[in-house]
């Protein structure tokens, strides 16, 4: 089966364009349909070879593609092979297809989290009751006796007048907050949320818990623990709990001292547990923390823990390929196109397979590259396809690659993110996560509309897919 890809039309449509975008848009916006090569004489994509490709990545053979084991030598492998099928140069400018990601693995043994009150104790149970992890590069990490603070939600934004902290002095201690945004309820129909606080019904980054632990960590905080409750997080603890295994994450000069020590999760009925051992409602305080009025709460509780940690470093891999542009003058410019090679790996339960998630948007991407050597007329902007490494750790390959580009971002128009493609056959309408968040939008409905489809943004903002993925790094250096 053969089909012409929105992702081709729509790239082309944009490097038709009159020039590199601002950072936050991309100029040039609705190149004139003579500057476009015609629907009709686009190369096809063979749908059959994308779904080869997803079944040979997401196999036995290859393991579950989890960074450091035989299943990314295989991965990268297979992606560099079919790069060069395709005739594209090496990604990298030392000559290679590969960009290394220095990455540390940490597989924690905690002790149980001891809750104090004078004499009163409770000891909560690793993985039951909350599961906690300690991103320091070291043999253990610590909680002792550390104050309960509860902070609301945690944030502070100020666009939104908007301090969780209120300057209070939470350095060395543990603190205890919501999931999720302040859903602040609109002044004029209280069953709504306030469309001009936090994104309303759409989650904002505030609401992510990188983002808790982020901001935790500013302050001086020596722990961390996010309250879990369903619907707000988007998923049930046992998504939590699912990560107690090894974890990754980037190598940094200072082993991630900078961070508090301790970061994890507690149940909602744990977290309304220890709210009622500190003499407090849960209900009471999550409706206090609704208000720019909250302030923090000691709890008069104290936290402590030990997390023992077995480390290791690896060299994981970014697979990248190059189309170089046919216009001298703008070759140095890039559209990316990324894709994470990565999923879970293996456990008791056997295979992750991730034929979805992300095999699937690997194989687009070999078959994207294929179709881009066909065009009639080859783009003038150079493309960069890139597969990245450790998306399931914490889109830490393309982090990576943001802070350390091998070609300048100030010279990147965009990333085309795939991750989890449809596979529910062919339709009509397409949702873009991020639509409505820059000037791409424009080139989007263009390539739809010549393929008789309709664009949606996310039905689904209030569960934060926007910074779930790999594009999400590349907006945060300011590459719609």
């Amino acid at each position: 089966m053969r089909l012409r890809t929105f992702a081709l039309v729509a790239t082309l449509a944009a490097m038709a364009g009159s020039g590199c975008g601002s950072r936050v848009s991309v100029d040039g916006v609705g190149a004139s349909a003579s500057q476009r090569i015609p629907i009709g004489q686009l190369p096809d994509i063979d749908m059959d070879a994308v779904l080869n490709h997803t079944n040979v990545l997401a196999s036995d053979r290859f393991e579950g593609r989890l960074p450091g084991t035989i299943g990314e030598d295989l991965t990268v492998g297979y992606l560099i092979d079919q790069f060069k099928q395709v005739g594209l140069k090496a990604g990298n400018t030392n000559g290679t297809y590969v960009q290394k990601v220095p990455l540390v693995g940490i597989t924690p043994t905690p002790t149980p989290l001891l809750i104090k009150k004078g004499v009163d104790r409770v000891r909560l149970t690793w993985k039951d009751d909350f599961v906690a992890w300690t991103k320091h590069v070291a043999e253990v990490a610590r909680l002792d006796n550390s104050e309960l603070v509860f902070v609301g939600y945690g944030v502070v934004a100020p666009e939104y007048n908007w301090d969780d902290y209120k300057d209070v002095d939470v350095k060395g201690k543990t603190l205890l907050m919501l999931v999720n945004d302040p859903p602040v309820p609109d002044p004029s129909h209280p069953s709504e949320l306030d469309p001009k606080m936090f994104g309303g019904k759409a989650m904002t980054y505030y609401g992510r818990w990188t983002y808790k632990y982020e901001i935790a960590a500013q302050k001086g905080a020596s722990g961390a623990l996010i309250i879990h409750e369903t619907i707000p997080a988007g998923y049930p603890f046992n998504v939590v709990q699912s990560k107690t295994g090894e974890q990754f994450d980037l190598v940094t000069p200072d082993k991630n001292m900078g961070r508090a020590a301790i970061e994890g999760w507690i149940t909602s009925d744990v977290g309304k547990r220890l709210l009622k051992m500190a003499g407090q409602d849960f209900d009471a305080l999550k409706k206090q923390a609704l208000t720019r009025e909250f302030k923090p709460v000691p709890l008069g509780l104290t936290a402590s823990i030990d997390i023992r940690n077995k480390l290791r470093t690896i060299d994981s891999q970014n697979v990248m390929a190059k189309l170089e542009g046919s216009d001298p003058a703008r070759r140095d410019e890039y559209v990316v196109y990324t894709a994470h090679w990565d999923h879970l790996g293996k456990g008791p339960e056997g295979i992750f397979h991730g034929a979805k998630d992300d095999a699937l948007g690997c194989a687009a991407l070999v078959e994207l590259a294929r179709a881009f050597t066909k065009v009639p007329a080859p783009p003038k902007r150079s493309i960069l396809f890139l597969a990245v490494t450790a998306e399931e750790q914490g889109l830490l390959g393309s982090q990576y690659y943001s802070v350390m580009p091998i070609y300048p971002l100030t010279k990147t128009l965009a990333d085309i993110n795939m991750d989890s493609w449809n596979v529910n056959g062919r339709t009509t309408d397409m949702t873009l996560v991020g639509y409505g968040l820059s000037d791409l939008d424009d080139y989007a409905r263009d390539a739809a509309g010549e393929q008789g489809r309709i664009v949606h943004g996310d039905s689904e903002p209030e569960k934060g897919f926007y910074y779930r993925s790999d594009h999400f790094n590349f907006a945060k250096q300011g590459v719609p």
